[in-house]
C-alpha cells in the first residue's frame, strides 16, 4: 500500500445522544459543516471522545455509516474499531472499509494486555486483515490503554508484517520516541499527534497531522497556531497555544474534555446531548459557571 502523508488537523467528534441515551445521528451532518468551514481535514470517530467503548457494536457501525456520507477527498473519515474483544474490531473493521472509510484504527487490548510487541503487533495484524484495502493506524495512548511499549519497536515489526500500517496516533508525551518514530524509513509513517494542549511541540518535532478532541470547537484557534509556526512567527503560535490551554484548563475542572466538551458543543450551538455512564454529566448550576468561565477567558471572541 503507498502510505499517504496526510496534513492538517483531525477531529476526535463526540458521539452525538439524545435525552433519552441513544445515539443521535442526525446532527452529523450539521457537525461535518461546522469542521469543514474550520478548515479540519477529516474525523477520527467512535475513539475515546466518541465514547466508541461505551457504544454497542451496532450503535458504531450507524455513527460510521453517518460519517462517512460526508467524506470526500479533504476530508477523511478514520474510524476507531477499538475493543475488548478482537472478533469485534474485525467486524468493525471489516463494516469500515465496507461503506468507504478512510481508514481504521485499534487502541491496544484494554483488558488482557499484551507484555510484549509481538502480541501487540499480532492482535493488530487480524483487526487490520479484516480491512486490507484502507488504510490502518495503530492507537497509541498509554494513560487510558495501560499499554506502553515501544513504538519504535512496534513500526519495525508492523510494517513487515500488517501491509496496510500507516502510522501511528501518537497520544503520549514520550517526545524522544515520537522523534525516533518520525526519522523512521525516511519519515515514511504518520506519526499523528494526539495532545491538543503541546500542538505546538509537536510541530517542532516535525509532525504534519494531529488528532485532537478541542478541535471540534476550537479549529480555527489551532489552524491558527499551525500556520504561524509554519510562517515562523513563533510568538503568536505561542500566544495562541496558551489560548488553548486556558481553555483545556476548564475543560479539566469541569469533569474532563469529554463531559465538559459535549457541553461547550451545545452552548456554541451543537447539541451532541449527554454522555453515557460510567461519565456523569454537568449539572445545571455547574454549566452556568462553565460558561460565565468561558466567558471570562475570551472563549466565545477566540471561536469567532
Amino acid at each position: 500500500m503507498i502510505i499517504e502523508k496526510i496534513h492538517g488537523l483531525i477531529a476526535a467528534p463526540f458521539s452525538p445522544m439524545d435525552y433519552n441515551g441513544e445515539i443521535n445521528p442526525s446532527i452529523i451532518s450539521k457537525y461535518s459543516n461546522k469542521l469543514k468551514t474550520d478548515g479540519i481535514i477529516g474525523v477520527f470517530i467512535c475513539g475515546t471522545t466518541g465514547e466508541g467503548l461505551s457504544l454497542t457494536i451496532q450503535e458504531r457501525k450507524v455513527i460510521a455509516e453517518e460519517w462517512v456520507k460526508y467524506q470526500n477527498s479533504k476530508f477523511k473519515v478514520i474510524v476507531h474499531v477499538g475493543s475488548t474483544s478482537i472478533k469485534q474490531s474485525k467486524e468493525l473493521a471489516k463494516h469500515a472499509q465496507k461503506i468507504g472509510a478512510y481508514a481504521t484504527s485499534a487502541i491496544g487490548p484494554l483488558f488482557l494486555k499484551p507484555n510484549n510487541i509481538n502480541d501487540l503487533v499480532s492482535f493488530c495484524e487480524e483487526i487490520a486483515s479484516e480491512s486490507p484495502d484502507i488504510p490502518f493506524f495503530y492507537y497509541h495512548i498509554p494513560s487510558v490503554s495501560g499499554i506502553d511499549l515501544s513504538m519504535i519497536d512496534f513500526i519495525k515489526l508492523a510494517k513487515t508484517k500488517i501491509h496496510n500500517f500507516s502510522g501511528i496516533k501518537y497520544t503520549h508525551n514520550n517526545f524522544m520516541e515520537m522523534q525516533q518514530c518520525l526519522k523512521i524509513d525516511n519519515g515514511k509513517w504518520n506519526i499523528l499527534h494526539g495532545l491538543d494542549e503541546i500542538l505546538i511541540a509537536g510541530l517542532s518535532f516535525g509532525i504534519n497531522g494531529a488528532v485532537g478532541s478541542t478541535y471540534n470547537y476550537l479549529g480555527v484557534l489551532y489552524n491558527s497556531i499551525v500556520e504561524n509556526f509554519k510562517m515562523g512567527n513563533i510568538e503568536t503560535a505561542r500566544i495562541n497555544q496558551q489560548l488553548s490551554v486556558k481553555v483545556l484548563e476548564k475543560l479539566i475542572k469541569f469533569k474532563g474534555p469529554i463531559v465538559a466538551g459535549k457541553q461547550i458543543m451545545k452552548l456554541i450551538g451543537l447539541d451532541c446531548g449527554p454522555c453515557r455512564l460510567p461519565l456523569t454529566n454537568l449539572s445545571k448550576n455547574d454549566i452556568l459557571k462553565l460558561n460565565e468561565e468561558l466567558k471570562l477567558i475570551g472563549f466565545y471572541k477566540i471561536i469567532e
